[in-house]
């Protein structure tokens, strides 16, 4: 394929023509982006959540497992409504700048490509943008994959992400000390 992390794999046929695979790219970077916020958010949600929220006199979302918030955990309607507002009003506009920007016709446009850097970032040659979209769909497949598994996981184990994988998330010396004091080890 010409994209990056093409490798051509569509045995159902969906993407008939270049434009359905465009559309699918866009919508595969798009998901791709969200899990690797996600995959970052969330355990960082149970590290913090209760902190920050007794430090600014709120409520926790974190269950009294540690759980984030999720369709299969509930606890979604512990979020305040003008939340959920900003973030569809946020993403709407995102997604509205993004239609134009893809139908725009520019000649440098590419699928995911918003014109937003920042801190200047994105490489100037081919070949370095190339690796760069790359390792981002790469990464964020595996982000994905981690934000479903983390859901499963919390669903089936009924305990936060950090407490079933504390060596992922907490520094080895604590994570060591937890598992001594918990009869794991001797």
């Amino acid at each position: 394929g010409e994209l990056p992390g093409d490798a051509g794999f569509d045995p159902l046929g969906f993407a008939k023509s270049r434009e359905d695979l465009m559309n699918y790219r866009e919508a595969e970077i798009k998901h791709a982006r969200l899990a690797m916020l996600a995959a970052a958010g969330w355990p960082l949600s149970e590290l913090f959540d209760k902190k920050i929220a007794l430090a600014l006199h709120l409520t926790p979302l974190v269950d009294s497992s540690d759980r984030a918030p999720s369709i299969l955990n509930g606890g979604l309607g512990k979020v305040n409504p003008f939340y959920w507002i900003a973030v569809l009003g946020a993403a709407s506009a995102i997604e509205f700048y993004g239609i134009n920007r893809s139908k725009s016709g520019d000649e440098s446009y590419f699928p995911g490509n918003l014109g937003f850097d920042p801190l200047g970032v994105y490489p100037k040659n081919e070949a370095d943008q190339k690796n760069m979209q790359l390792a981002e769909i790469k990464n964020g497949r595996l982000a994905m994959i981690a934000i479903f598994g983390f859901a499963i996981q919390e669903f089936v184990s009924k305990s936060g992400v950090i407490d079933e994988t504390p060596f992922f998330f907490l520094p080895l010396a604590e994570t060591l000390k937890m598992y001594t004091n918990s009869g794991y080890l001797n």
